[in-house]
């Protein structure tokens, strides 16, 4: 993969590229909190009262007050038991894993599913066995193939980042063996999706059981940075006792975790911002629909468009800069081999610039066939 050129970010839905003000439909920060006002006073003020770092891990002597109100905070947004903060999104799902390691004679995983699902699947010590994405009747033949008295984890994606599309977690429930244990990393999900926000779980309407354990990462729709591990009590004091990288890691800034609390309290009390996003994404894909467009009903705010080849994907890049807007072209574990077009719709982009990308994809591409995975 070759390094991208930098931009930068200039305020709420604009960049810096190549010494032009472009839109940006790119990123993950889909409320636009990271630039918030209430989310930077809160960081400011982080690193005026509490300083930068601990300098020491939480199992030693860096294990802040701070870090307990926003892990009490997080699990009164998501409605969970308990939460652990962890020093990224990333980092959330190997420090669950480790806690986890021996209970399990197989792992059942997405084969669309982020890369640091794949690298946590290595903790649990147990074979692991990839079903089709998101194929519930895939999985089902896999848990007959483990037998009778198999222990069982899945390991998937909540909201799948590439095109949006959620796990069928309801479905999934329905073959799984009753005691069988579900890690879904909500990183994108979580804060997006369902009817308050508290991620793929409630989209798919199934309860906050015992055997269903969520990360999530605060860099997506919170806006700020560090990630959590959401699920029961006994769990959390499993990661405390067996999780060597949470055991041995610094963890996030003492302002990040500030600006962290004010962005889950402005999401939470901010009902405009979910309606604004809805409202964008609604208006997008009907147009799209307009156009000819067969697109998915995927709940995720993402327009996923392949190109067919090098030169379409070219000659779509220039239209974008034409029409003064950031060309999101990717590489990325679970998109297309060869890259795709990846707009990202957030809840502050304007009528305006949203009518900007949509006259750029209805002309260049009147009917885009759906986008698979890689």
């Amino acid at each position: 993969m070759n390094e991208p050129e930098p931009v930068q970010q200039l305020d709420r839905t604009y960049v810096r590229f190549r010494r032009r003000k472009l839109s940006y439909f790119s990123g993950c920060d889909y409320f636009r909190l990271a630039s918030h006002r209430k989310v930077m006073a809160a960081l400011e003020a982080g690193a005026r009262v509490y300083g930068l770092n601990v300098a020491a891990s939480r199992m030693t002597s860096g294990n802040h007050r701070l870090y307990w109100q926003l892990e009490r905070r997080l699990t009164e947004f998501f409605g969970a038991e308990s939460a652990l903060l962890t020093s990224s999104g990333y980092t959330a799902n190997l420090v669950a894993a480790q806690a986890l390691a021996g209970e399990f004679s197989h792992a059942l995983i997405d084969q669309a599913s982020h890369p640091s699902l794949c690298d946590a699947a290595r903790f649990l010590d147990c074979p692991l066995l990839p079903f089709k994405h998101r194929e519930a009747e895939d999985l089902a033949r896999l848990v007959r193939g483990c037998g009778p008295g198999a222990r069982l984890i899945l390991l998937t994606d909540g909201m799948f980042s590439h095109d949006g599309s959620a796990a069928p977690l309801a479905d999934y429930l329905a073959v799984l063996p009753k005691d069988a244990l579900l890690l879904v990393d909500d990183a994108h999900g979580g804060g997006v999706l369902g009817r308050t926000g508290k991620g793929t779980l409630e989209h798919a309407g199934v309860p906050r059981a015992r055997q269903m354990l969520q990360t999530i990462t605060l860099s997506k729709a919170f806006g700020a940075y560090g990630g959590a591990v959401l699920g029961t009590a006994a769990l959390r004091q499993r990661m405390l006792n067996h999780s060597a990288l949470f055991v041995g890691s610094t963890p996030v800034p003492l302002p990040l975790a500030n600006a962290a609390l004010a962005s889950v309290n402005v999401l939470a009390s901010d009902h405009s911002l979910r309606q604004r996003l809805v409202e964008n994404l609604t208006y997008v894909r009907g147009r799209l629909r307009e156009a000819g467009w067969p697109r998915p009903e995927t709940p995720g705010p993402i327009v996923a468009l392949v190109p067919e080849g090098k030169s379409q994907a070219e000659g779509l890049k220039r239209a974008l800069l034409a029409a003064g807007i950031y060309p999101p072209f990717i590489r990325y574990p679970g998109g297309p081999a060869n890259g795709y077009l990846r707009f990202a719709i957030s809840s502050e982009h304007s009528r305006a610039q949203l009518d900007a990308l949509l006259s750029v994809l209805t002309q260049a591409l009147p009917a885009q066939r759906p986008m698979k995975p890689g």
